[in-house]
């Protein structure tokens, strides 16, 4: 077992985060099974958060700032913490996008991560991590956190046919998935289109990309390989891609008539399914 007094808290957001846990639990006079209690969870999790071996949530975080009385320490560590449990090579991406005002992406094999419902991210994620996906599957979902901000990115997203009809994690993910695009439909910055098969070739054949635009920086341009990411904002591939998106774009189906493709591939290919306690999903 790991020994709290030799966690460096400089090594890592995680490291930091359990040593101030312990740190203010401590001062409170509190021991880890009477936070537990306070905060309804086991003493074991909070040792565990404390050893940097486990990652909180933000509810846990939520919680222990209430019950520490914190001022919200823990409800601001937990992002960076999370942001952490992303691939090295991506979390520059995800802090520009944070910033981006303006996000334009195209997909071919999955849903934009801004756009997964959680369990759908989890049955992607379990494919190659299993050992880490509950830590994965929680940066993935405050990833998404700036869509919920006061100000939030104009989001537009071209989908490719292709991935409604690729089945991830079973009938009851996706039914719930394609549920959730249409909901977000209806957000007045978020635009999402169908590439329907009916178009052929086109200009996003190579892959997926996304393009980044800023109220004060220079426009981004961002695509990755299995297990890398390249960023660019050299101005002859923005211009490149930027009109290249502009042709996807206009080759998509409208919002209209995506959300009723959308709406036709839920019901045919994944139609009602019944909750675990036997009831139908309309």
């Amino acid at each position: 077992m790991v020994n709290i007094r030799d966690l460096d808290p400089s090594a890592s957001p995680l490291d930091y985060y359990g040593s101030e846990l312990r740190r203010l639990r401590e001062a409170a006079g509190l021991k880890q099974a009477q936070l537990g209690d306070i905060i309804f969870c086991t003493a074991s999790l909070i040792g565990q958060i404390e050893t940097a071996r486990k990652v909180p949530t933000r509810d846990f975080s939520e919680r222990a700032d209430a019950a520490l009385g914190t001022g919200g320490t823990f409800s601001r560590l937990v992002g960076l913490v999370l942001r952490s449990q992303l691939p090295h090579w991506f979390q520059a991406f995800a802090e520009m996008e944070a910033r981006a005002s303006y996000i334009s992406t195209y997909q071919a094999q999955v849903v934009y991560g801004l756009l997964q419902t959680e369990e759908y991210a989890r049955a992607l994620l379990n494919v190659d991590h299993p050992d880490r996906v509950d830590e994965m599957v929680a940066a993935r979902m405050e990833r998404q956190r700036i869509l919920t901000r006061e100000n939030p990115p104009v989001l537009c997203v071209v989908l490719d046919e292709g991935l409604l009809c690729r089945e991830v994690g079973g009938p009851a993910v996706m039914r719930d998935q394609l549920a959730h695009l249409l909901h977000l439909l209806g957000r007045p910055w978020v635009q999402i289109q169908v590439l329907p098969f009916s178009v052929g070739q086109h200009t996003g054949m190579m892959g997926a990309f996304t393009l980044l635009r800023f109220e004060d920086d220079p426009d981004l341009f961002y695509v990755e390989s299995y297990d890398s990411g390249h960023m660019t904002a050299n101005p002859q591939v923005i211009r490149e891609r930027s009109l290249g998106y502009a042709r996807l774009q206009a080759a998509a189906l409208s919002q209209e008539d995506s959300a009723a493709l959308i709406a036709r591939v839920m019901e045919e290919r994944y139609g009602q399914q019944p909750h675990p306690d036997g009831r139908s999903v309309a």
